[in-house]
């Protein structure tokens, strides 16, 4: 999601999202470091540039 999409949606949706993704992240990274591979192995980047956006926007909302 573009972080214009993001301003959109309340702290509280931000938030549980933000769960999510990090949730997300760290399963990928469980299964990247038990079996060495991942199907996607960008999708780890993506993830991680995806709750970097939602901090930035949680913390743009709550200033």
């Amino acid at each position: 999601m573009k972080a214009y999409e993001l301003r959109d949606l309340s702290i509280t949706e931000l938030k549980a999202r933000l769960s999510d993704e990090k949730t997300s992240l760290q399963k990928l990274a469980f299964t990247k470091s038990v079996t060495g591979q991942v199907e996607n192995p960008a999708r780890l980047k993506e993830i991680r540039k995806e709750i970097a956006r939602l901090h930035t926007v949680i913390t743009q909302k709550s200033a």
